[in-house]
């Protein structure tokens, strides 16, 4: 029993120093060792908590040949913590600090350790709605239109959606908006437009989200579609290089038109996709600025996992 007690005490003395130092690799696996669960029983117990992952991707985690970056798999992290029983966020600080050490750089401009933080926000908006992160509903099309304004900062977005139910009773959208760094959620402003009126709004200004709930009037069935129209109103950061559109699954047509003012037109534009918000991007095309409508596009007949989105150049 002595030499059993011992062996224990190591395993939580590493894990320990894991925690406190990581890398994010290192301290998973050590945790999981600590638990003495084998990587098909954390499998499942994720699965309880509602998140799928691989058992081969929690090995790949453990070993740090890859490491988690969809939203889905932050969200895994996040109930690792919980069914590994480590402290809030233990995890994730170490996911954020690995970033921090090599320079990785997201899909808009923003720190991996910038998307790792709003993600855990956003679950956390959603928690307080009593609200699914899919809300129900499957997206058949999507068309957002962004204006850039005189100050070449993001000042408003209108989306226009296209939607089908698939299950009974859903009656709402939560709409999400995450602001360029230095973007103020106090200062902007959800509208409605078509179809749904304002609920709920949830702001976070650390990381510049915005999470407003629409609401239909209407109760959906199974199978039943929907469209309705909603803008936020934001120009509360600084100067604006890029928008992109994130998705955790593959969903229907997505449209994306960014407008500049005349006074601020940018001297090119190119259009991108990216797999992860860590991976490079690839897909990159040059899109023509007209002259007369100020505007640039990109459609996609099917939405993929992953980023796609516009940059600009300001010369």
């Amino acid at each position: 029993m002595p030499h059993a007690t011992q062996h224990a005490d190591v395993v939580t003395a590493e894990l320990d120093s894991a925690l406190r130092g990581g890398p994010f690799h290192v301290a998973l696996r050590a945790a999981i060792a600590a638990r003495g669960l084998p990587l098909q029983r954390v499998q499942h117990h994720l699965s309880r908590h509602g998140v799928r992952v691989g058992v081969t991707s929690l090995s790949y985690w453990q070993q740090g040949a890859r490491r988690p970056q969809r939203p889905e798999s932050l969200r895994a992290v996040r109930a690792l913590e919980e069914i590994l029983q480590l402290p809030e966020e233990s995890l994730i600080r170490l996911l954020a600090e690995t970033d921090d050490r090599s320079g990785d750089r997201s899909s808009a401009g923003r720190t991996y350790r910038s998307l790792v933080e709003a993600s855990g926000v956003l679950d956390k908006l959603l928690a307080e709605f009593g609200t699914p992160r899919d809300g129900g509903l499957h997206t058949l099309g999507h068309h957002e239109r962004v204006r850039i304004g005189t100050r070449r900062e993001l000042a408003e977005r209108e989306s226009h959606h296209i939607v089908r139910a698939h299950r009974d009773g859903v009656d709402r959208y939560i709409a999400v908006h995450h602001g360029d760094p230095g973007a103020d959620p106090e200062r902007m402003h959800v509208r409605a437009l078509e179809n749904c009126r304002i609920g709920r709004t949830r702001r976070h200004h650390d990381t510049g989200v915005l999470a407003a709930e629409l609401l239909f009037d209407i109760r959906l069935r199974a199978g039943d579609t929907f469209l309705f129209r909603y803008t936020v109103e934001d120009g509360t950061a600084d100067v604006c290089r890029e928008y992109v559109r994130g998705a955790d699954s593959p969903g229907g047509q997505y449209a994306l038109q960014v407008c500049f003012d005349s006074s601020a037109l940018p001297v090119r534009c190119h259009r991108f996709t990216q797999h992860s918000a860590a991976a490079p991007r690839g897909g990159r095309q040059e899109l023509p600025l007209s002259a007369r409508h100020r505007s640039v596009h990109l459609v996609e007949p099917r939405l993929r996992a992953g980023y796609v989105g516009i940059t600009w150049d300001w010369g």
